[in-house]
C-alpha cells in the first residue's frame, strides 16, 4: 500500500520527514517545492512518533536523576552499619548474578521483540514479549526472595543507614520492573487486540525505551550496591 492510499496521522508516523505545510507553494527555502525535508528547516514539524520518543526520554532521563541521588546516598552510608552486617556478609554473589542475567537476558529479547514489530510480526512479537516478561519476574521472584531473606535475619532497613539505602535503592528498582511487568501484559494485550496501530507502536517504542532504561540502571545499581558492598 503506498503511502497516499494511509489515512493522514498513518503517513505521518510513517514517514518522518514528510512537510507539515504548505508543499509545492511558495519559496524553496519555507518549505515549497520539497517533499522531504532539506536538513535545513524545511522539513515541517517531526512526526508524532519522534516527539512521543523525545518526551519519554526527557521523563527517563528524570528517573536516571531521581536514582543518581539514590546511589550517592548509598555510597555515602556504606559504612554506616550502626555494628550490624554489611554487604559482604549479606549479599550472594550466585544470586546477584543471576538478577543481571536475567535483567540483561530481558534487554536482549525486548530488543527482538521491537525487531518483530517493524516487520510487523503478530506472532513474533507476542513471543519476545512473553519471553521479557518471564526473564523480568524471574529478576523480580529473586529479588523478593533476597529481601525476604534478609529481613527473617534481622538484616531490615530500619536495622542501619546503610541497609535503609540498599532497600530504597534496589526496591525502588524493583518497584520500576513490576511496573515494567504491568505494562508489558498490557501492550501484548493491546497488540493482540488491536494490531499495530500506530499508536499502540509509539506504546512500544516507550515500553522499549523504558525495560532498556532499566538495564541501564541495573548495570550501575550493581557495580555502586553490590560491587562494591561485597568489597567492603
Amino acid at each position: 500500500m503506498s503511502s497516499t492510499a494511509l489515512p493522514a496521522p498513518h503517513r505521518r508516523d510513517a514517514d518522518p520527514y514528510r512537510l507539515g505545510r504548505g508543499q509545492g507553494h511558495g519559496a524553496p527555502g519555507h518549505g515549497g517545492g520539497h517533499d522531504h525535508a532539506t536538513g535545513h528547516g524545511a522539513g515541517g514539524p517531526a512526526s508524532k512518533r519522534v516527539v512521543v520518543g523525545f518526551g519519554f526520554w526527557i521523563f527517563l532521563l528524570s528517573d536516571i536523576v531521581m536514582f543518581s541521588a539514590f546511589f550517592a546516598a548509598h555510597a555515602v552510608l556504606l559504612d554506616a552499619t550502626a555494628g550490624g552486617p554489611s554487604g559482604r556478609e549479606l549479599f550472594d554473589p550466585t544470586r546477584v548474578a543471576l538478577e543481571t542475567g536475567f535483567l540483561l537476558a530481558s534487554s536482549f529479547t525486548c530488543g527482538l521483540a521491537a525487531v518483530a514489530t517493524e516487520a510487523r510480526s503478530q506472532l513474533w512479537t507476542q513471543i519476545f514479549l512473553l519471553i521479557t516478561g518471564l526473564l523480568g519476574a524471574g529478576f523480580l521472584a529473586l529479588e523478593i526472595n533476597e529481601f525476604t531473606r534478609m529481613i527473617a535475619e534481622g538484616a531490615g532497613p530500619q536495622r542501619s543507614a546503610f541497609l535503609s539505602s540498599f532497600f530504597a535503592v534496589v526496591g525502588c528498582h524493583g518497584l520500576h520492573v513490576t511496573a515494567g511487568l504491568l505494562w508489558l501484559g498490557t501492550m501484548m494485550a493491546q497488540v493482540f487486540i488491536k494490531g499495530f496501530r500506530p499508536n499502540i507502536l509509539r506504546r512500544l517504542l516507550c515500553f522499549n525505551l523504558f525495560w532498556h532504561a532499566l538495564d541501564i540502571i541495573w548495570v550501575a545499581l550493581f557495580t555502586i550496591v553490590y560491587l562494591i558492598g561485597l568489597g567492603t
